[in-house]
């Protein structure tokens, strides 16, 4: 097998920005932890040919965090929604990683008691492409292992299934955010 020098560089340079990234994000954490925050935001962005946006606000009240979110330009129907792993935008979405999973559980629906910190289930477009969200959710965290902040959020094209490992089979990445410390 032969390793070109050139890719070689680039997987090392892709290692390099994951660290920072990592870092970043866990200086993010320490951040909302010590300044009590109770409100972040994610402003989503279409990817390319995507024109899916939104915003979606986390509040955290007695232990849970409450979910907000209203996002546009969807086809109607089901469409997956997830916080991923890191909060990098690209014109794919890939940047993003996987589902955010720090407690190494399998891919499951937002109500089931063991799952991703991200799995969110999905969102519903009616017919004009516009998805309203509203739901609690108590594996969701500003502080410690499992905050969100800094994290990543993003909407697929199809329905979540709920079931397939490790991601629910929900497609391409229509738009992704990052989840950022709001002012209250």
């Amino acid at each position: 097998m032969t390793i070109h020098r050139g890719a070689a560089v680039l997987a090392l340079c892709g290692l390099i920005g994951m660290g920072a990234q990592a870092r970043a994000q866990h200086a993010e954490a320490k951040k909302a932890e010590a300044h009590g925050v109770a409100k972040a935001v994610a402003i989503l962005i279409p990817t390319k040919g995507s024109k899916v946006e939104g915003r979606i606000t986390f509040t955290e009240e007695g232990g849970k965090v409450k979910v907000h979110g209203v996002i546009t330009g969807l086809t109607p129907g089901k469409h997956g929604f997830h916080v991923h792993q890191y909060g990098a935008w690209s014109e794919d979405g890939m940047a993003t990683g996987g589902h955010f999973n720090p407690t190494d559980d399998k891919h499951a629906d937002v109500t089931a008691p063991m799952r991703h910190v991200g799995d969110l289930g999905n969102i519903t477009a009616d017919e004009s492409g516009k998805a309203t969200l509203e739901l609690e959710d108590s594996h969701l965290s500003f502080h410690g292992a499992s905050s969100i902040i800094g994290r990543g959020v993003v909407v697929h094209e199809k329905a979540d299934d709920l079931v397939s490992q490790p991601s629910g089979a929900a497609g391409g990445r229509l738009a992704v955010g990052t989840v950022a410390i709001a002012q209250p």
